[in-house]
């Protein structure tokens, strides 16, 4: 997709809000057809725009309460280390985003467990499966903004 228009946009937005509304609702929400926003649903999703529709689940109530930053410095940047750093993130469950970062750090993950014992089974996990030079931790105490809906 070259563009997106205003409609692509208000469909967006819907699907980020809810994305199991009905076609039916979300029509009538965007001012258009279902038809019409089925097929551009279809196009968003061929151009790589809408990567995945899920449902979110509230942490707390699977019983993973904790949510914990983890600051990684790594004693290398060979293209082997971050192989093995890319499978071991993908490996573990507890582990829900890894980025890498500019400046002191050079990755942030965020993750989620039950409690410290669990986090430090998620820490375990991790320095067992490759060598680091440094993670330190912060856990969240209060969460103020958490949103997946990106600003359209």
């Amino acid at each position: 997709m070259e563009t997106l228009d205003v409609f692509d946009r208000k469909i967006l937005g819907e699907l980020q809000r809810d994305a199991a509304q009905s076609l039916d609702h979300l029509g009538e929400t965007v001012g258009l057809s279902r038809n019409a926003c089925w097929r551009r649903i279809k196009a968003l999703e061929g151009a790589g725009v809408l990567t995945a529709r899920v449902a979110l689940v509230n942490p707390k109530t699977v019983g993973l309460g904790l949510m914990v930053f983890m600051q990684i410095r790594t004693g290398s940047h060979d293209p082997d280390w971050q192989a093995q750093f890319s499978r071991a993130a993908h490996a573990i469950p507890g582990i829900l985003s890894v980025y890498r970062m500019t400046g002191d750090l050079d990755y942030l993950i965020r993750a989620r467990v039950a409690d410290m014992a669990d986090y430090d089974r998620l820490y375990q996990q991790l320095i067992t499966r490759l060598p680091v030079a440094d993670i330190s931790a912060s856990f969240v105490m209060e969460e103020i903004k958490d949103s997946t809906a990106l600003p359209l």
